[in-house]
């Protein structure tokens, strides 16, 4: 056995295989954590597109694991804290995540994970927009001096995230765009964040996201994953 081999079979053992559904939509899928008939940000969302969609950037199996098995233990173990810690699920997550202090450790753990998740799905598309226009586009200019500038200082956010963390783009208090990033499933919204904002872009550097294919690579991760981001999806949170 060679070492991707033995790295791959291992990152299996840890996560939980589930069976490929190439070119399934995940509500197909069964035991995912169930959607209600009125939207909740509380509860996990049918992924907008099959597990296969973002191929090259991020393979299929991947894509399923991450979802089925790391972001639903989020959702279900996120819903357990709300009933501990007596939530209002019907008030937005952000209410929580602006307080994220006074609540548990679990609490803080999951309800990030599961913000996170959710916007990292609607933040991809199958073959994406290399590049924003329009308002956004000029707010990179504005911010940044250039596009291009921006994705090196935000690829750099996310290969120097030691360990596991986000890397974001946020709209700080000064009302301008603004690169960070946050430890484990931390995120810009909460009180505990080292600099606040509301983010209209995050990238997942756990290792579970890219393993499978990259291995230690993460930089070759990032690189990819530009061809995936959904810039009209960016564009709406900006004009919110």
């Amino acid at each position: 056995m060679n070492k991707h081999q033995s790295s791959r079979r291992h990152f299996l053992k840890q996560t939980g295989s589930a069976g490929l559904a190439l070119g399934l939509s995940s509500t197909l899928i069964p035991g995912l954590a169930a959607v209600t008939a009125a939207s909740s940000d509380f509860v996990q969302q049918p992924l907008p597109y099959a597990y296969n969609a973002l191929e090259p950037a991020i393979d299929a199996m991947t894509m399923e694991i991450h979802y089925s098995k790391h972001a639903a233990a989020y959702a279900k173990s996120l819903a357990e804290a709300c009933t501990a810690e007596n939530v209002n699920t019907s008030k937005s997550i952000e209410s929580v995540l602006r307080n994220i202090s006074k609540y548990s450790v679990k609490m803080r753990n999951n309800a990030g994970g599961h913000f996170n998740h959710e916007m990292f799905w609607q933040s991809m598309k199958p073959s994406g927009s290399a590049t924003p226009s329009g308002q956004l586009a000029a707010s990179f200019i504005q911010s940044f001096g250039s596009f291009e500038t921006f994705k090196n200082q935000f690829a750099d956010a996310a290969k120097g995230r030691f360990g596991s963390g986000w890397a974001w783009l946020i709209v700080n208090s000064d009302n301008a765009l603004q690169i960070t990033s946050t430890p484990n499933q931390d995120n810009p919204i909460m009180d505990v964040a080292e600099v606040w904002g509301k983010p209209l872009l995050g990238l997942d550097v756990w290792e579970h996201a890219y393993y499978l294919k990259y291995q230690n690579r993460r930089a070759d991760y990032i690189t990819a994953w530009w061809n995936t981001v959904n810039w009209d999806v960016v564009a709406k949170r900006m004009e919110k």
